[in-house]
């Protein structure tokens, strides 16, 4: 039986929840028979945005007095965006990001113990579930429309089969803010283009040794595409 890569599953549903979407929203406006429907629909978007990861390397004592430096790669990874629209200043927004990358321990304080605790790193894939708080400044910026949005959630991080040196999963609580902006091309099709950043604890992957205590960030510049119902 062949066996799909992550990658290719993340990107399988971007294209099945963009099918979805666009197919219910030409049936929204073929049928537009039940006005508490239209109005409903009307206040919901789905984006799908390329964005960059770039965490800050953090440092911290585990419990072998050992002084440990974490670093994260940099990538290209995706962010999903459901969102609901009430009015300017009440909505509401689920998030999913997906990126894979390595994360680096080493020492350089400690001569007793390896410098590189895994030889190439642990290659993991993080993904976000959060939610959060969306407002709309009743203002344009070179004829976009800004939004904040705020909130919290969780940063699932999966070692990979073959570059994960057989760690554990782990989840860490994770809270973020974006601002960006929107720029309507058609009734129902947009561009958006945002900057991102989501806080959490730097993932020790259940390993003592690997535990620093510290809490780091992701930065996440995005920019992508957005379809009105």
């Amino acid at each position: 039986m062949s066996i799909v890569s992550r990658p290719q599953r993340v990107w399988s549903l971007f294209f099945c929840l963009f099918a979805i979407f666009a197919a219910s929203t030409a049936g929204a406006q073929a049928t537009s028979g039940n006005p508490t429907l239209d109005k409903h629909l009307s206040r919901l978007d789905i984006a799908v945005s390329g964005i960059g990861s770039f965490t800050k390397d953090v440092s911290g004592t585990n419990y072998q007095g050992v002084t440990l430096d974490q670093q994260a790669g940099s990538t290209l990874g995706a962010l999903v965006t459901v969102r609901y629209t009430k009015s300017a200043y009440v909505g509401g927004e689920f998030n999913y990001t997906y990126a894979r990358y390595t994360q680096n321990f080493s020492n350089t304080t400690n001569a007793q113990v390896p410098n590189q605790y895994f030889a190439g790193g642990v290659q993991n894939n993080a993904s976000e579930y959060s939610l959060g708080y969306v407002i709309h400044p009743n203002r344009e910026f070179l004829g976009a429309k800004p939004f904040i949005a705020v909130g919290a959630g969780s940063t699932a991080f999966r070692p990979t089969p073959l570059g994960g040196q057989s760690l554990n999963s782990q989840a860490r609580m994770t809270y973020y803010y974006s601002v960006g902006v929107e720029k309507e091309l058609t009734p129902h099709f947009g561009l958006r283009a945002q900057f991102r950043q989501a806080f959490f604890k730097a993932p020790d992957f259940g390993q003592n040794f690997l535990t620093i205590q510290q809490q780091t960030w992701t930065i996440e510049p995005g920019f992508g595409f957005v379809i009105h119902f």
